[in-house]
């Protein structure tokens, strides 16, 4: 039997998703349809299939508690996340999965997907990867090719001959892509591949044999941290920024193509969303709390608050609780430099929710004004933040669930519900949680800065900087 090693690519922005999708919480860990979030989604479709090991991820620094927890509410612990030092592009990434499967699964085919696709039919998803098997133990760099059903533009195609694959396309034109889809002769380029790990490398050893090496030094100055595993990142930076398929694909004589029908989609934009998503009798697309009246073929999407939408038409409709995006339909391309420009503008809204993952929790801002802010926190059992201490805030918490252990100053004290203390400015404290239940707290901070950077650590167990 076949033995599956998944290797998930985790680490993009999806910034044409704004406001739903920002740069510390992209895409990948949203959930657009239902209940799970994307990267989720990527490894439920795999349930079921024979020989299926634990996963490795790659992904960025800050990303890695996010994804952690995003398997660990699957039930499905990783086999490693390996945080990429630098953005390099997808051959690079590969390269570093390789590496680690070559020590600890050299007889698995890796199985190489992006986080942030849907497909829609998971069974035939399968078939088609129970078909690529023969092709990957030969020595195929397998991919898959999408069998289109429209001209689309957006993506990259594949011109192939049976399993031969005669070229990779950039993106065309709209009257181009139109002669692709008659012809039949053209398939989208999902990004997925299936190959032995030493495969890859040999390859790449053919084709881009410095890349190879920088990623090996990279890779053997590694630090490991549980689950944890980083490449040295003064090495890995000089890695020349390169997708797999430039870096092998349209290079190799060793490259295969299967067509896939699987209702797949790379979820690039709000149109897409609105495609994949079901609709009423008027064509709108809604999510969450939403009411219409004389409204056709918008994507209405609510996340807390009551939408109501009267008397429009194709539009975007995104409600967060701290950003509202409306866009016309055929302007959900530009969201992505809406959200760039928004950045550039140091606005906190292209970068977070009000709502922030933390390593050992969450916090939510519920109020905020001069020289106050109101925040809700909770930390997961066993969990504690680190000791820190602030120039210029005092802070206040109120126990509204759990228990909460308190380190200030030289005192080490347990709070209970409806219990409270006081931080004073300038004082070392900590908080943890030592129960098995989430603990829940008030935090109200005053003074003359509140920014998140005015924290000082001294301890951590999560590898953030230590300023001491």
């Amino acid at each position: 039997m076949t033995d599956w090693l998944p290797v998930i690519l985790c680490g993009g922005s999806g910034t044409r998703l704004w406001p739903l999708s920002r740069r510390q919480h992209p895409k990948q860990f949203v959930s657009l349809q239902g209940e799970h979030s994307l990267l989720q989604e990527t490894l439920l479709r795999l349930k079921g299939l024979p020989g299926l090991q634990a996963p490795i991820l790659l992904t960025h620094e800050d990303y890695r508690f996010l994804a952690l927890e995003q398997l660990e509410q699957l039930g499905c612990l990783p086999a490693a996340i390996l945080l990429e030092p630098a953005p390099r592009g997808t051959a690079p990434a590969l390269t570093l999965a390789a590496l680690w499967a070559a020590r600890h699964r050299p007889q698995a085919l890796m199985l190489v997907m992006p986080s942030d696709h849907a497909i829609q039919d998971t069974q035939n998803f399968q078939t088609v990867l129970q078909a690529a098997i023969s092709l990957a133990e030969q020595g195929q760099i397998v991919t898959f090719g999408i069998v289109p059903d429209r001209p689309e533009t957006g993506y990259g195609y594949i011109r192939a001959k049976g399993e031969q694959i005669e070229a990779f396309v950039e993106k065309p034109n709209a009257a181009t892509a139109q002669d692709y889809l008659a012809s039949g002769a053209y398939l989208w380029n999902s990004g997925m591949f299936v190959c032995q790990p030493e495969v890859w490398l040999n390859e790449l050893e053919r084709y881009h044999p410095e890349l190879l090496s920088l990623c090996r030094q990279a890779d053997a100055k590694a630090q490991r941290d549980d689950l944890f595993f980083r490449p040295q990142a003064e090495v890995f930076e000089r890695c020349p920024c390169l997708s797999i398929d430039v870096a092998v694909m349209e290079q190799t004589q060793h490259g295969a193509v299967l067509p896939l029908n699987a209702g797949w989609s790379d979820v690039g934009s709000w149109n897409t969303v609105h495609r994949l998503g079901k609709t009423d009798s008027a064509g709108n697309h809604c999510q969450g709390d939403v009411w219409t009246q004389n409204a056709s073929g918008n994507l209405l999407r609510s996340s807390g608050r009551l939408l109501a939408a009267v008397g429009i038409e194709n539009l975007i409709v995104i409600e967060t609780p701290d950003a509202v995006l409306v866009a016309a339909q055929d302007q959900a391309q530009n969201i992505g430099a809406c959200a760039a420009e928004l950045a550039r503008g140091q606005r906190t809204e292209a970068d977070h929710h009000r709502k922030v993952a933390r390593p050992w929790g969450f916090y939510e801002t519920v109020a905020q004004g001069e020289r106050f802010q109101v925040k809700r926190i909770t930390v997961h059992p066993g969990q504690a933040l680190s000791l820190q201490m602030h120039h210029h805030r005092a802070e206040h918490w109120v126990v509204v669930r759990g228990t909460a252990q308190v380190t200030r100053g030289e005192e080490s004290f347990l709070l209970t519900e409806n219990q409270s203390t006081y931080i004073p400015v300038g004082a070392r404290h900590r908080l943890e949680n030592p129960g098995q239940l989430e603990l829940e707290l008030i935090e109200i901070q005053s003074g003359s800065y509140l920014g998140e950077d005015d924290i000082v650590r001294f301890e951590d167990r999560y590898q953030r900087v230590v300023n001491r």
